[in-house]
């Protein structure tokens, strides 16, 4: 068998071979593959990479002549190589900050704050949808940043410097954080309408200011509640608001009657 070669076997008897290399005392896995050839082939590329007195970065990988060694593991072993962290994730170090290549050309880019959890979380893309697995569920990854589902960019948040892949806390602005509120344009002013979903979309209301829609949200799903929906509504909190002022508003509110006088 050739060097960094091994032979397997999967359950239905066929055989694959994995390569693998061994640098700064860390077994490094480079794959599997259908072919010894290209498991050495990958294997001899990993070397290169670990042997050369040249410093590579994730952008000479189309020039780099490798045959047989993924992109992933390209970035794994030179971040290694040139930072002195072994990643398993394709993460590529900056000062300050890093690169996370989902592909060769989709690259993003997040804090150092990030590291450890993006070091254990392979992010994967479904269209404009980028998201981890956890505990065999699917999360998106914008959550993490107090970006909500169906959050439309450019309205409920925004990315400061314009650059979607860039999610660097100082570059997410989050315009909307409430719950069953959306925010909409009327005659050249802003609108902030509230909605609660019980078999279907309710229009609640549509109010002057977004901690008016978010209160009469909570107040639509108190209403809900003690009808005897059972469903539990998540509630929005309205910071640097006191209690009197809160219940001040939400006395004040005007909710829809077909709101008022749902029947389960």
């Amino acid at each position: 068998m050739k060097t960094g070669v091994y032979k397997s076997i999967k359950k239905d008897g066929s055989i694959y071979y994995r390569s693998s290399v061994t640098f700064h005392s860390k077994h490094i896995s480079l794959g599997s593959f259908d072919s010894e050839e290209e498991a050495h082939s990958a294997y001899l590329d990993a070397t290169g990479i670990i042997n050369s007195e040249s410093i590579y970065t994730p952008d000479d990988y189309p020039d780099a002549n490798c045959r047989s060694l993924s992109f992933n593991k390209w970035v794994v072993l030179n971040n290694f190589k040139n930072n002195g962290i072994y990643i398993k994730t394709p993460i590529y170090l900056k000062k300050k900050y890093f690169n996370y290549y989902i592909s060769e050309h989709d690259i993003l880019i997040f804090d150092a704050d990030d590291l450890f959890y993006y070091s254990e979380h392979t992010i994967m893309r479904r269209g404009s949808h980028l998201f981890v697995t956890e505990y065999g569920m699917q999360v998106n990854i914008a959550s993490r940043y107090g970006i909500r589902n169906f959050a439309r960019p450019g309205i409920d948040f925004r990315f400061v410097n314009g650059n979607d892949k860039d999610f660097r806390y100082s570059n997410i602005e989050v315009l909307n954080t409430y719950q069953g509120v959306t925010i909409e344009r009327y005659k050249n002013s802003m609108h902030y309408t509230a909605r609660i979903h019980i078999n279907g979309n309710f229009t609640i209301g549509r109010y002057d200011t977004i901690e008016k829609a978010a209160i009469a949200y909570n107040k639509a799903a108190d209403l809900l509640e003690k009808k005897g929906i059972v469903k539990k509504f998540e509630r929005n909190y309205i910071e640097e608001m006191t209690a009197k002022e809160y219940i001040d508003i939400y006395d004040s509110l005007n909710i829809a009657d077909k709101i008022v006088n749902y029947i389960g």
